[in-house]
Protein backbone atom coordinates (compact mmCIF):
# COMPACT_ATOMS: atom_id res chain seq x y z
CA UNK A 1 0.00 0.00 0.00
CA UNK A 2 1.50 3.38 -1.09
CA UNK A 3 1.17 6.18 1.57
CA UNK A 4 -1.15 8.51 -0.14
CA UNK A 5 -3.96 5.72 -0.18
CA UNK A 6 -3.34 5.24 3.60
CA UNK A 7 -3.31 9.10 4.23
CA UNK A 8 -6.69 8.71 2.07
CA UNK A 9 -8.55 6.36 3.89
CA UNK A 10 -7.92 8.37 7.27
CA UNK A 11 -11.02 9.99 9.13
CA UNK A 12 -10.40 13.04 11.38
CA UNK A 13 -12.97 14.03 13.33
CA UNK A 14 -11.62 17.61 14.78
CA UNK A 15 -13.98 18.93 17.38
CA UNK A 16 -13.58 21.30 20.26
CA UNK A 17 -14.15 24.72 20.91
CA UNK A 18 -11.66 28.50 19.72
CA UNK A 19 -12.89 29.36 22.57
CA UNK A 20 -9.57 28.25 24.21
CA UNK A 21 -7.21 29.99 22.21
CA UNK A 22 -9.60 32.83 22.45
CA UNK A 23 -8.69 33.13 25.56
CA UNK A 24 -5.32 32.34 25.33
CA UNK A 25 -4.57 35.83 22.99
CA UNK A 26 -6.70 37.21 25.89
CA UNK A 27 -4.29 36.90 28.28
CA UNK A 28 -1.26 38.17 26.54
CA UNK A 29 -2.46 42.12 26.03
CA UNK A 30 -3.08 41.85 30.36
CA UNK A 31 0.22 40.06 30.60
CA UNK A 32 2.45 42.74 29.02
CA UNK A 33 0.49 45.58 30.31
CA UNK A 34 1.45 44.21 34.03
CA UNK A 35 5.29 43.86 32.92
CA UNK A 36 4.73 47.48 31.44
CA UNK A 37 2.78 48.93 34.68
CA UNK A 38 5.35 46.57 37.44
CA UNK A 39 9.09 47.57 35.16
CA UNK A 40 7.78 51.92 35.04
CA UNK A 41 6.63 51.31 38.58
CA UNK A 42 10.26 49.75 39.19
CA UNK A 43 11.71 52.49 37.38
CA UNK A 44 9.72 55.20 38.92
CA UNK A 45 11.30 54.06 42.64
CA UNK A 46 14.39 53.77 41.36
CA UNK A 47 14.01 57.63 40.84
CA UNK A 48 12.54 58.88 44.07
CA UNK A 49 12.50 56.02 46.70
CA UNK A 50 10.63 58.25 49.25
CA UNK A 51 7.78 57.82 46.89
CA UNK A 52 7.79 53.82 47.05
CA UNK A 53 4.38 53.69 48.84
CA UNK A 54 2.20 55.59 46.81
CA UNK A 55 3.66 54.22 43.87
CA UNK A 56 3.50 50.45 44.96
CA UNK A 57 -0.13 51.26 45.83
CA UNK A 58 -0.94 52.75 42.40
CA UNK A 59 0.72 49.95 40.77
CA UNK A 60 -1.42 47.54 42.81
CA UNK A 61 -4.69 49.27 41.29
CA UNK A 62 -2.81 48.99 38.10
CA UNK A 63 -2.41 45.40 38.14
CA UNK A 64 -5.68 44.83 39.33
CA UNK A 65 -7.57 47.09 36.42
CA UNK A 66 -5.41 45.06 34.21
CA UNK A 67 -5.94 41.78 35.35
CA UNK A 68 -9.92 42.60 35.39
CA UNK A 69 -9.31 42.42 31.14
CA UNK A 70 -7.98 39.00 31.84
CA UNK A 71 -11.27 37.36 33.58
CA UNK A 72 -13.29 39.63 30.66
CA UNK A 73 -11.32 37.37 28.25
CA UNK A 74 -12.01 34.62 30.46
CA UNK A 75 -15.37 34.88 30.54
CA UNK A 76 -16.45 35.71 27.38
CA UNK A 77 -14.53 32.51 26.35
CA UNK A 78 -17.12 30.54 28.44
CA UNK A 79 -19.95 32.88 27.37
CA UNK A 80 -19.47 31.74 23.82
CA UNK A 81 -17.13 29.02 23.60
CA UNK A 82 -20.15 26.34 24.07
Amino acid sequence: MDPISVLAQINVDITGSIANVGYGLAAIGPAIGVGIVVGKTIEGIARQPELSGKLQGTMWIGIAFTEALAFVGIGVAFLFGY
